[in-house]
Formats: structure tokens, C-alpha cells, sequence
């Protein structure tokens, strides 16, 4: 095979992905020389004189100090800023928002079936059932199927799903009335909050 001299020239570019630069978070504070007012409003307890300062100055300050100046409110005119170890408060507010997602109470839903001919024993079955859910702190969804012509019995549906509630007042309250979807009839039912 003959040799073949490449063209002169610049060499053709491949398609290559370039990557973009990280835009920031709207919730994102901007820091140290992102921040881009000309005055700002310096707060916080380990800062001289509060007040409003130029730029340089509130930078020096942060500095001397050899923490960061972070952009607390960007909106306010000028905007708001403190001096403070940035990557600490970073740490505390993940460490709050974590704690809150612990705290934030999860909410189980028990479902309850019967039917709209449902005997005294299985409804006292039923009932037993529910108060034990509701004792756990779970709410109850009571649901009575009415299968082929038993529509018919709707209104006797409902007057079984309001003795339950009734006969459930000690343990737990109706979160709303009866409501009919389809072939389902449904009631929810949430527990008393213990004092």
C-alpha cells in the first residue's frame, strides 16, 4: 500500500461532549468574590459595626476574620450578608433539614373491607381490627364493595360505615362523610391525637 501525506492544515475536531459550567442553585448562596453588588449590608455578631460597607471592605473584614462573606438574602437593598465558616453552615443546614425529614410523621393507611350485608360478629371483627389500627397511630379506610346488584343497598352501606365511625368515636374521628366511587363506598377515619 502506497503512502498517503495527510492534509495541511488543522485537523478535523470529533464530536466532543464540552463540558458546561455548573450553574448555580437558585437556593444557592453566592460567596466571597460571586457576590457581585457594589454595597452590602453586613449583620451577625462577630462583625465590628454592622452596617452597610462597600464590597472590598466587607470582603476584608471577612478575611481578617478567615471566614467566608455569604450572600444571606441577595433580594434586599443592598443585599444582606454575613461573615461566617460557610462549609460549617452548610453542614448545620443539611444536619436541620434531616432532622425535620426524621421528625416529619409518617402516615400509614389500614384498610377495612366489608359489605354492605356484613353480619354483627364479622362487623364487631371489623371493628376490633380498626380500633387496634387506630391504637397504633395508623389511619383507618373503611370501604364497603358493593358486587353486581347490591348497589342497590347504598344507603345501607352508608349507614354501616357511620355506625362504624359512631361505634369508633373513643378511638378515632371520621375524616369526612361516606362518599360513593364507583362500586366503592369509602369513609376515612384518623386517630385521636393523645394529650
Amino acid at each position: 500500500m502506497p503512502y498517503k501525506p495527510r492534509p495541511s492544515g488543522p485537523r478535523p475536531q470529533k464530536n466532543r461532549q464540552v463540558p458546561q459550567q455548573q450553574q448555580k442553585d437558585e437556593n444557592e448562596l453566592r460567596i466571597n468574590r460571586e457576590i457581585t453588588a457594589p454595597q452590602v449590608r453586613l449583620v451577625g455578631e462577630n462583625i465590628p459595626e454592622q452596617g452597610i460597607y462597600p464590597l472590598a471592605k466587607a470582603l476584608a473584614i471577612a478575611q481578617e476574620a478567615e471566614l467566608d462573606l455569604v450572600e444571606i438574602s441577595a433580594k434586599a437593598d443592598p443585599p444582606v450578608c454575613k461573615v461566617l465558616d460557610y462549609q460549617k453552615y452548610l453542614y448545620q443546614q443539611r444536619k436541620k433539614a434531616k432532622e425535620m425529614k426524621a421528625n416529619a410523621a409518617k402516615v400509614v393507611i389500614k384498610e377495612i373491607r366489608f359489605g354492605p350485608n356484613t353480619d354483627e360478629h364479622d362487623f364487631q371483627f371489623k371493628l376490633k381490627h380498626a380500633r387496634e389500627f387506630l391504637g397504633e397511630g395508623s389511619k383507618v379506610k373503611a370501604s364497603i364493595f358493593f358486587r353486581g346488584r347490591s348497589i342497590q343497598f347504598a344507603e345501607q352501606g352508608e349507614k354501616q360505615l357511620l355506625r362504624f365511625a359512631v361505634e369508633l368515636e373513643d378511638c378515632g374521628r371520621a375524616e369526612n362523610m361516606p362518599v360513593l366511587e364507583g362500586k366503592r363506598m369509602t369513609m376515612m377515619l384518623a386517630p385521636l391525637k393523645k394529650k
